[in-house]
């Protein structure tokens, strides 16, 4: 398991923006984490007192930073590199919000396809086993070279 301050230094997401916890296991392809964001009153993207399940869907694309980060380290890369969500595809919620969660949800990405220009990956939030939300995600690393 790697706690947060193994891996936060490594993502562009700081303070209650970052919405996972742990990593509790990963490999070249999978990242299995957890996150109790949705229990802390401070979460950032609570709106009238609840978190709407569409938010699930940050949670899994931040897994995916999280996997990406951890993946450039063990090449030697240290500085987070930025990355813009660019798409969701096939989005599935099972639930209108995080209400009466009481519990870490298990957040499970694999990558579908990376290269140097972005990736994509499929995601899928679950607590004790039911699915709370799934989908794909795509983001893009801009190069930084812009006119």
């Amino acid at each position: 398991m790697l706690a947060r301050t193994d891996w936060a230094p490594l993502i562009p997401h700081a303070g209650a923006m970052v919405l996972l916890d742990a990593v509790l296991d990963y490999d070249a392809t999978r990242i299995h984490a957890l996150s109790e964001a949705h229990l802390r009153a401070e979460h950032p993207l609570r709106r009238g007192g609840r978190v709407h399940a569409v938010h699930l869907c940050e949670v899994g694309a931040q897994a995916m930073a999280v996997h990406g980060a951890l993946l450039a380290r063990a090449r030697g890369e240290t500085a987070p590199r930025p990355g813009l969500l660019v798409a969701l595809r096939d989005v599935a919620l099972h639930v209108d919000t995080l209400d009466g969660i009481a519990d870490p949800v298990d957040v499970h990405a694999e990558c579908l396809l990376a290269d140097a220009g972005g990736a994509q990956y499929a995601f899928r939030v679950e607590h004790r086993g039911r699915v709370l939300a799934a989908g794909r995600a795509a983001v893009i690393h801009p190069s930084g070279d812009a006119a």
